[in-house]
């Protein structure tokens, strides 16, 4: 992906990609729910879900308790404030403002985390193709300082120009967070093949040429073109692009596999888990 920003006396971004969809999401207390599978996910596979964490009261155990995951991929990403995650395979540790974790669960992972208000925070969860859905869990945290930039945009997965994200992603897929100042044009130009494109605002306004407000995601049309925006306000805002997710999604209550068989491998392995950490009395 190719990309360029650029001050404009203009108000109007030209012509590229337009929007075919938007949605501010379902609010559950601080959490606002964006992207589901069963709704937006399936339009932007493998993008499945989109988490917009925004609260002024502390979150512990209630919020983000122990839970499991399988066949799925999230990425934490710490806007402001500060957090604590902890994993069943022992990793564990602190999230500071711009930090990001990626918890690839695979076969199967339990995790929980605890937060410090003020938090404003996104989390992403990534379906994975059928040659890592069931492979062993594993995480990696990378601070503000060690993810790399090209120009205003922070690669977090993928790869923008020169700019490599370190995360062990699956291929042909891109997720930027990208702070522009108002009047600020930036414009990328997706890998051939990136057919999915979407938007999240968490700060201020964007034109697309159509505009996208705080709080707000937004759905491109189905191609490779590039995507143009320019800042109205001061904005912060994610990017996600990739090839299509080919599969089905075959959902279970915390789980996203390609195939029904590949789901009961991993609800039995995250069942296992469970019974290993209630032994132990971490899981009551």
């Amino acid at each position: 992906m190719n990309a360029s920003v650029q001050n404009s006396p203009t108000p109007v971004v030209g012509v590229g990609r337009h929007i075919i969809f938007r949605t501010r999401g379902n609010a559950h207390g601080p959490l606002i729910r964006m992207v589901s599978a069963t709704d937006v996910g399936e339009m932007i596979k493998p993008f499945v879900f989109l988490d917009l964490i925004d609260t002024q009261e502390a979150m512990g155990q209630q919020g983000f308790g122990w839970h499991p995951h399988s066949g799925i991929a999230t990425l934490t990403l710490a806007m402001e404030g500060r957090g604590r995650y902890a994993e069943s395979t022992g990793h564990e540790g602190t999230m500071d403002a711009g930090d990001i974790e990626w918890m690839s669960a695979g076969h199967g992972v339990w995790h929980s985390g605890s937060a410090e208000p003020p938090l404003k925070a996104f989390q992403l969860w990534v379906a994975l193709p059928p040659e890592r859905e069931l492979a062993p869990a594993f995480s990696q945290h990378l601070s503000v300082n060690e993810i790399p930039s090209d120009g205003p945009a922070r690669v977090l997965l993928g790869r923008s120009g020169e700019a490599v994200s370190p995360i062990d992603a699956p291929p042909g897929l891109n997720y930027f967070v990208v702070e522009l100042k108002a009047g600020e044009r930036w414009a990328c130009q997706p890998p051939r093949g990136h057919r999915v494109g979407w938007v999240a605002v968490m700060d201020g306004s964007l034109r697309t040429p159509d505009p996208v407000d705080k709080g707000e995601l937004a759905v491109f049309d189905p191609s490779d073109a590039a995507i143009e925006f320019e800042a109205v306000t001061d904005a912060r805002f994610v990017l996600g692009t990739a090839i299509p997710h080919p599969h089905d999604l075959h959902l279970g209550r915390y789980s996203v596999h390609t195939s029904p068989a590949a789901l009961v491998e991993g609800e039995r392995e995250i069942a296992r888990i469970g019974r290993e950490l209630r032994a132990k009395g971490v899981l009551r």
